[in-house]
């Protein structure tokens, strides 16, 4: 198979899907690859590392598009990638679909096999290509929320951890899950005053058992919720609903009655956002004011330390690309209904159910899309 690996395009994305390593490894299975020129620069990737691996430079994202059989990428496809992509394609690569009507119709019209990394599972239930993305953004997330919260950025002016004779800034943690944890960690780390919220009670156990006394955690009602944001000086949104759109939990009449200079931190942007009020933002100009409340809604948090992030990733995806490519995608999907439940449009059908209720559009089990 010949595998492409265009240059990311979408602002401030400097991921690559591919790096040089999962190129050699393609090559020894005996596929070919090809890179655009400079798509591994942000990640600290030159063109020579691919070259040295087998890999062929060419130097354009169209020659990508047009030549490869299976296009690996970070970040969905932008309009004009979106324009490239051909019937009897594979496309592997983060879609996010459920609140992207025009991606979603994009794709359905390109005739396109498009397998999504955030809904591929493993036999545990997790999502083992989006963990490693969930650990990096739930890290990030509460330095970046520190640094909303200074003065100059239009926060309360609180230091997360406090100094001596006075308290440490109230973190609140919504969702116990990959994000929530690391980031319940890394705050709790910077000696901030943190509770994770969460609706299940044995992930809350599993929180208290492992990491004891280094936060706290609260059952998720409307009422503890909206509780403990009223007091926050820090709120980390980390829910979750694998391919749908993410529940809207902190509503706009909430913000009147946080502290004013609260930070919003919404790592559930790329699935629309679990604040009433958060809409997506760059890291170029990463945060905004809504009612005194300061949003940080970075829609890829993790290219901001694109090199960590890039070799995370390609860990993760590289035995799924290569039984891709070593096997078609039919097959391989066949063969691993963990890789068949990251289907998420094929031949002009959706395949995922997330995604057809959120846009309200009709869907095939993926299942019968293997037999189109």
């Amino acid at each position: 198979m010949l595998i492409g690996c265009p240059k990311e395009i979408k602002p401030q994305e400097y991921r690559v899907g591919l790096t040089p390593h999962a190129a050699r490894e393609a090559i020894a299975h005996g596929h070919a690859v090809i890179v655009e020129a400079g798509a591994g620069a942000g990640a600290g990737f030159a063109d020579s590392d691919y070259a040295a691996a087998g890999a062929e430079l060419v130097d354009s994202a169209e020659e990508v598009f047009a030549r490869a059989e299976m296009i690996v990428k970070v970040k969905e496809p932008q309009a004009v990638e979106r324009g490239m992509l051909r019937a009897g394609q594979v496309l592997f690569t983060y879609l996010h679909l459920a609140p992207d009507p025009e991606q979603t119709r994009d794709l359905l019209e390109s005739g396109v096999t498009a397998i999504a990394y955030e809904t591929v599972t493993d036999a545990q239930g997790g999502l083992p290509l989006l963990a490693p993305m969930s650990e990096v953004a739930g890290k990030l997330a509460p330095q970046v929320g520190a640094w909303t919260l200074q003065k100059a950025n239009g926060g309360r002016g609180v230091l997360l951890g406090g100094v001596p004779g006075v308290g440490p800034a109230r973190v609140v943690v919504i969702g116990g899950g990959v994000v929530g944890t690391h980031a319940a960690r890394i705050a709790a780390g910077m000696g901030a005053d943190v509770t994770v919220l969460d609706r299940s009670l044995a992930r809350l156990r599993y929180l208290d058992d492992v990491f004891g006394r280094a936060f706290k955690t609260a059952y998720a009602s409307a009422g503890n919720t909206q509780e403990l944001v009223h007091e926050a000086d820090l709120v980390v949104g980390a829910v979750l609903i694998p391919g749908a759109a993410a529940p809207k939990l902190v509503h706009r009449a909430d913000l009147k009655q946080m502290k004013p200079g609260a930070a919003l931190v919404d790592v559930a942007i790329d699935q629309g956002g679990c604040f009433e009020t958060s809409r997506p933002t760059t890291h170029e100009d990463p945060i905004y004011e809504v009612d005194g409340i300061m949003h940080y809604c970075v829609a890829n948090m993790p290219g901001a330390v694109a090199r960590s992030s890039t070799i995370a990733l390609g860990n993760a995806t590289m035995p799924f690309m290569l039984a891709l490519a070593d096997k078609g995608w039919r097959k391989a999907c066949e063969e691993d209904p963990h890789l068949l439940d990251g289907l998420n449009v094929h031949a002009g059908k959706l395949t995922y159910y997330a995604v057809g209720k959120a846009l309200g559009l009709d869907v095939i089990s993926p299942a019968l899309a293997l037999k189109e």
